[in-house]
């Protein structure tokens, strides 16, 4: 039987990094991954799949709809859905082929299989084959992802009735499709098909989008998605859906209670996604889920087994890769006997539609439910000479400050590259800076950085240079 000091179960981002991590600090490492690739979701059916996607299609929109205006004039500009797939596929392989050689070269032992816990130091690993392996470990740190979630009366055919998975690959451009659930993963794949051509509606049964982000952002990108074309139904219950063979009709509920019907090609079922545990021997080593169906764990992410770590979409918060990133390096560290730190706060939340969407710390409604006193400063993307030069006008952004401190509380984004721009707000903030910090800071002109500055001088003292 092999033996190890740290073995990892799953490896998406919080696994691998982990991995890398532990075998940095001199553990001898081991990997279990139950598919065929590493990477996990993300890799391979989530972030960077969705992301290849967004590109392709927001190229195929401004070839459209600004090239003229640029003076670019093309002519029969179309979609070859089965080329744009491809790529995908091909940025997913070149990916997932970094992961491989990352292990390789950290000299972690990567096993393919199944991995349930015997008891707290010996795991099973069986292989699609049906054969099993036992391995020896110290110590292991449970990164098992999640899994899309489903509707207990709306079963999943994954023909007409599909996950985020399935969208990332049709093996047809849909005229059109339904998208149930508002949130991040919904709109980001509502956006690539809208742009290409098909037919969105999206039904979220909230009376807002990206319901967890700060209201104005919700506002500012339903008004984007909007003019593209994309068809909402807010405040609406689904209570069905039916495959008819080459379309499918959801059914659902408006706020009088109407019953509404839409047809489409594709239901896309996007209602957030649930922690993966599914046989991993749990009960083997005396570790019980909360409510949420999340593993436990304390301050040092350590389940109520000591030396059984979890971290990634397992736990409570947030599920996003960087989170889980971010933990795997902390409890590597944290068993090498170090002090690691996160702020959970500052871990910053992305929509990569465009304009993108991009937040850290608190929102405005988070700070009124807890009688926290704030001002706040916003700047409107169409102000800057940076923007419109690019014909990328739609967005603002807002920051939060401490009324009495000036110390920033949140920031929130929507606009061209706010995905890149968020990081300045992290930084910012993880040195508890004031709005008047970032207002004396020189920002590059033109940038679109510039409206994070002027956004906190009118945080600081309402006096924006530029509206």
């Amino acid at each position: 039987m092999n033996k190890h000091d740290i073995t990892i179960i799953g490896s998406g981002p919080g696994g691998y990094v982990a991995a890398i991590r532990c075998a940095q600090l001199g553990f001898n490492t081991a990997l279990i991954e139950k598919y065929n690739t590493l990477g996990g979701t993300c890799l391979n059916v989530g972030c960077i799949p969705s992301k290849a996607l967004l590109d392709s299609s927001e190229h195929y929109h401004n070839a459209l709809s600004t090239f003229k205006e640029h003076g670019i004039d093309i002519n029969g500009a179309a979609v070859n859905f089965t080329q744009m797939i491809s790529r995908k596929a091909k940025v997913v392989e070149t990916t997932c082929g970094g992961i491989d050689y990352l292990m390789k070269k950290n000299k972690v032992t990567v096993y393919q299989g199944h991995g349930t816990f015997v008891n707290k130091n010996v795991i099973s690993i069986k292989k699609q084959d049906g054969a099993e392996e036992q391995i020896e470990t110290t110590k292991t740190i449970i990164a098992t992802g999640s899994k899309p979630s489903t509707l207990p009366f709306l079963p999943i055919d994954k023909k007409r009735i599909i996950t985020s998975t399935e969208a990332l690959a049709l093996s047809e451009l849909p005229k059109s499709m339904v998208i149930i659930g508002g949130g991040v993963i919904g709109l980001e794949l509502g956006s690539v098909y809208q742009r290409l051509g098909t037919q969105v509606s999206v039904v979220e049964f909230m009376d807002k989008i990206i319901p967890t982000m700060d209201d104005d952002l919700g506002k500012e990108l339903q008004r984007s998605l909007k003019k593209l074309g994309v068809k909402f139904y807010l405040s609406h219950k689904v209570t069905g859906a039916a495959n008819n063979g080459d379309s499918v009709t959801v059914t659902a509920l408006d706020k009088k209670e109407q019953e509404i019907k839409i047809d489409a090609d594709y239901c896309l079922v996007a209602i957030g996604r649930r922690p993966y545990t599914d046989n991993l021997g749990l009960e083997n080593i005396g570790i019980t889920l909360n409510e949420r169906k999340q593993i436990p764990v304390d301050a040092h992410l350590q389940t109520s087994v000591e030396g059984i770590y979890a971290i990634g979409d397992v736990i409570q918060g947030a599920m996003l890769a960087h989170k889980a990133e971010e933990e795997g390096v902390f409890v590597a560290e944290t068993i090498a006997g170090q002090k690691p730190h996160i702020n959970y706060n500052l871990i910053p939340g992305v929509v990569y539609t465009w304009p993108e969407v991009a937040a850290v710390g608190q929102t405005e409604q988070q700070l009124k439910e807890k009688g926290i006193a704030y001002k706040s400063g916003s700047f409107p993307m169409r102000a800057l000479g940076r923007a419109r030069a690019s014909m990328d006008i739609d967005g603002l952004v807002k920051i939060l400050a401490d009324e009495k401190t000036d110390e920033i509380l949140g920031v929130h984004i929507i606009g061209a590259r706010a995905a890149d721009m968020i990081a300045e707000a992290v930084v910012a903030m993880e040195f508890r800076a004031s709005a008047e910090d970032i207002s004396r800071i020189s920002h590059a002109h033109p940038t679109y950085t510039e409206a994070i500055k002027e956004a906190a001088l009118a945080a600081t003292a309402n006096r924006a240079l530029h509206v």
